[in-house]
């Protein structure tokens, strides 16, 4: 894996949860989706991460968990994209995780989020109101359990998404309690109320990981990400944008979607000395099985 050490695998986080596409240019429509991945694939992306929309007419802004809508969207992206790896979202609030693991069960991902631990979502305007109600993101471990026993029955690689460095260091944990043997970790940094998007606390992150596991960053926010990306780009993780991240480009400029956010983060591999990984060279670097 020599070689794999100066490739960067880049995902395309392809539309988010609830975003509004009255509003930003997301995709939400099977057809959308697809070429929205396609644009993304082109500049680089290796791997998608889809949320699934629902499909009803003016109802692209609610999730679906539909297996059926589920297997729409990832055949178009599938097609739209040989060879392309899956990561799908897992998350859901509250204790039943039925509709994650219908929709795990029918387009088996290579890769699926596992949110690692709790958090207390929060946002506040600048008026002082807040940006929505206060609550709970809630995963104790007997959901991170059930994740992870779905995830070993469908053959995807649980990605842990990590909120705060409480999280980070739960990785540990995980695998001395037998619940996982493939450590990979996601820096989710820029949410209000978790980690920032601060490369200064990153380079402390990188060292609370377990030695030879795999990781990346999410960074959520405006152009400021931008110095997150190149400096993950540096220090050897994985690379993650598109438009459930961000809208802006590192010039400050609204992007028009996947495409030009996915360039750009090529760029910073690029500039950090590392090409951008094909899908076969990301399944390698992330010990995924192979493609069908």
């Amino acid at each position: 894996m020599s070689n794999l050490r100066d490739k960067a695998a880049l995902t395309c986080a392809i539309t988010g949860v609830l975003t509004n596409p009255k509003q930003h240019p997301v995709p939400v429509t099977v057809a959308e989706m697809a070429q929205s991945a396609r644009q993304a694939f082109d500049a680089g992306a290796a791997i998608m991460h889809v949320h699934f929309r629902s499909q009803a007419p003016g109802m692209g802004h609610m999730p679906s968990w539909e297996p059926e809508i589920a297997g729409e969207i990832i055949e178009a992206i599938r097609q739209a994209c040989p060879g392309v790896i899956i990561n799908m979202s897992t998350g859901v609030v509250g204790a039943d995780i039925s509709g994650p693991e219908a929709c795990m069960r029918r387009v088996r991902p290579e890769i699926a989020a596992c949110n690692a631990g709790s958090l207390n979502y929060l946002k506040v305007r600048s008026n002082g109101q807040w940006a929505w109600p206060p609550m709970l993101f809630d995963n104790p471990v007997a959901k991170v359990e059930k994740f992870l026993k779905v995830m070993a029955e469908t053959g995807a690689m649980p990605e842990f998404e990590c909120f705060d460095v409480g999280i980070v260091r739960s990785i540990e944990l995980f695998v001395k309690a037998g619940l996982t043997d493939h450590p990979d970790y996601n820096f989710v940094m820029g949410v209000a109320s978790g980690m920032p998007a601060d490369p200064r606390l990153l380079e402390l992150l990188v060292d609370y990981r377990l030695d030879g596991s795999t990781w990346q960053v999410t960074a959520i926010g405006r152009e400021e990400v931008w110095a997150l990306h190149r400096r993950t780009a540096e220090l050897g993780g994985q690379l993650r944008t598109g438009v459930e991240d961000t809208f802006y480009l590192p010039s400050g400029d609204k992007s028009s979607g996947n495409g030009p956010l996915i360039e750009a983060l090529a760029t910073c591999a690029r500039e950090a000395g590392r090409e951008v990984a094909s899908p076969e060279e990301a399944r390698q670097i992330y010990g995924l099985r192979p493609s069908a």
